[in-house]
């Protein structure tokens, strides 16, 4: 089986096995309290039924970016522009995909799952979101640009900070790596 077909198998896994388990196990006699550390926190997120919770309260998201901004300077680098949809629930778990152009001109696509952190530091229009996912497009003689990249395709994580505008719009900076740092408008079609 080669490196792609793993991947995406490691990936369909890893999102379907939470579900199915929390459909055919049953719930201990007794609950453990809300304060038994990170680790029983993260644990129970994985375990959490993630089927559940996208026909209500949940939204679409679509995105653009119209700059980035590079660390270092590069005569090779190019104007990058991006357009993404997301579907986001109440509780902040999301799933998306952006199509664009990345810094050396080649057509490029990032899929993803993460979480957005609503309310941060006590402040009702900040927020924050991490993602994670596949990335596809840097591919020869960029390949090296992003990390273990094969064929084009390598693992992806983006950070990013955002404020809410209006209760529709809001701004975001997408932290990318020691690389980058792209300015990102949304809007949410609720």
């Amino acid at each position: 089986m080669n490196l792609l077909t793993s991947s995406f198998a490691v990936l369909a896994l890893s999102c379907c096995a939470p579900a199915i388990h929390s459909q055919t196990s049953t719930p201990p006699a007794s609950s453990a309290p809300d304060d038994d550390g990170k680790l029983a926190r993260i644990s129970r997120w994985w375990s959490d039924d993630w089927t559940a919770g996208w026909d209500t309260d949940s939204g679409w998201r679509v995105l653009a970016s119209p700059y980035t901004y590079h660390y270092t300077y590069n005569p090779a680098h190019t104007r990058v522009y991006v357009l993404g949809l997301e579907r986001q629930r109440s509780d902040g778990l999301m799933f998306g995909g952006s199509l664009f152009r990345n810094s050396f001109g080649q057509p490029s696509a990032y899929g993803y799952v993460g979480q957005r952190f609503d309310r941060m530091l006590g402040v009702d229009r900040l927020f924050g979101q991490l993602t994670g996912g596949i990335l596809y497009g840097y591919k020869a003689p960029y390949e090296d640009k992003v990390p273990l990249n094969y064929k084009g395709w390598s693992p992806g994580a983006v950070l990013s900070v955002g404020w809410h505008l209006t209760p529709t719009w809001s701004g975001q900076l997408n932290f990318l790596g020691n690389a980058a740092l792209m300015f990102q408008f949304s809007a949410d079609l609720k």
